[in-house]
C-alpha cells in the first residue's frame, strides 16, 4: 500500500477542509472527524472523536485522555444533560470499533499487519442552506493516506481510490449503503445541526461571523512547513540507515527523494494534536 509523502497529505488536507465549508452565504454545516492511529510498541489504538458547527469546536473525545469521555468543547454546550454525553461517549467507543474493523480490513487486502504506523479517518455529517433546508451530506473513509473513500455529491455514487477503496464501494454498492445513510444525512443530522444552532445562536448566528474556535489556517501552514522539515529529517536517516555500507554489500544506491514517496511517517504528538482539532485527512 503506497503512502503520500507528509507534505502531500497536509495540502490535502487544506484542500479537503476549504472543500467542506457551507455552500454559500446563511448555511451552515455539522461535520465529526474521527482519527483512528497505531503504531509500533502501542498496545491500544488511540482515537479521537471531534464534533464541528462550521468552523467551531463544540464536542471532543480523546481516548488518551485520563478519563476518556466525550467533553463539550464550546460554553453554549455546558448546559446540555450528562445523558448526552453519556450517548456520545458510548458512540465514541461504538465508532472505534468500526474503524479498527475497517483497519483490519483493509490491512487484510494489502497482506499488511496492524504492528506498524497505521490510520484510519472518518469525516460524516451534512450541511444545510439558508432557513435549514438540507443541502447535503458527507461521508469519507481515508486509509493510511492511499485509499480513500467518498459519498459524491449525488448522495448515491461513490469516488474510490486505492486497491481497498475500490472493493470497498463494490462492497457498500451491493449493499446500497448510500440510500442506507439517507436517513441519517437528511434527517438526524440535520435536525442536529438545527438544535445545535439554536443553543449557540449567540455565536454561530450573529451577523458578524465569529472568530473560528481553533484559527485553522494558520495551524494548517505551520503544519505544512513543520511537516516538510520531519520529513526531510526522517527521510535523511533511514537513507542514511540503509545505504550504509553499501559498497560493502553491493547494493544499489537510492537518493533521499527516491525512499521519501515509500516513507510513511506518523505525525509527532504536536501534529496529531493539530490533526484532532482540525480535521480528518492528514494521514501518516
Amino acid at each position: 500500500m503506497k503512502t503520500l509523502a507528509p507534505q502531500a497529505l497536509l495540502l490535502l488536507l487544506l484542500a479537503n477542509l476549504a472543500s467542506k465549508g457551507p455552500p454559500h452565504l446563511g448555511s451552515h454545516s455539522l461535520l465529526f472527524f474521527q482519527t483512528l492511529l497505531t503504531w509500533p510498541d502501542f498496545v491500544d489504538f488511540y482515537f479521537t472523536y471531534l464534533g464541528y458547527v462550521d468552523d467551531t469546536q463544540f464536542m471532543g473525545y480523546n481516548s488518551r485522555a485520563e478519563t476518556p469521555r466525550m467533553e463539550p468543547r464550546a460554553q453554549w454546550m455546558h448546559q446540555t444533560k450528562p445523558e448526552f454525553w453519556e450517548y456520545e461517549t458510548q458512540r465514541a467507543l461504538t465508532f472505534t470499533k468500526q474503524l479498527t474493523e475497517q483497519l483490519k480490513a483493509v490491512l487484510q487486502i494489502y497482506n499488511e499487519s496492524t504492528a506498524g504506523y497505521h490510520t484510519v479517518q472518518m469525516v460524516h455529517g451534512c450541511s444545510v442552506m439558508h432557513g435549514g433546508y438540507f443541502h447535503r451530506g458527507y461521508y469519507e473513509l481515508i486509509y493510511d493516506g492511499s485509499d480513500y473513500i467518498a459519498l459524491n455529491e449525488d448522495q448515491s455514487t461513490w469516488t474510490a481510490h486505492g486497491k481497498a477503496a475500490q472493493i470497498i464501494r463494490h462492497q457498500w454498492k451491493m449493499k446500497d449503503y448510500a440510500e442506507l445513510l439517507k436517513p441519517y444525512v437528511e434527517d438526524t443530522c440535520v435536525n442536529n445541526l438545527r438544535d445545535y444552532l439554536e443553543k449557540g445562536k449567540e455565536i454561530l448566528l450573529r451577523t458578524e461571523p465569529p472568530q473560528p474556535s481553533v484559527p485553522i489556517m494558520p495551524i494548517v501552514t505551520g503544519l505544512v512547513l513543520g511537516a516538510v522539515l520531519v520529513g526531510a529529517v526522517v527521510t535523511f536517516l533511514i537513507w542514511k540507515r540503509r545505504t550504509k555500507g553499501k559498497e560493502r554489500a553491493g547494493s544499489e544506491f537510492k537518493s533521499p527523494w527516491e525512499y521519501q514517496v515509500q516513507l510513511r511517517v506518523c505525525p509527532a504528538t504536536g501534529e496529531q494534536r493539530f490533526l484532532h482539532t482540525v480535521a480528518y485527512s492528514v494521514l501518516c
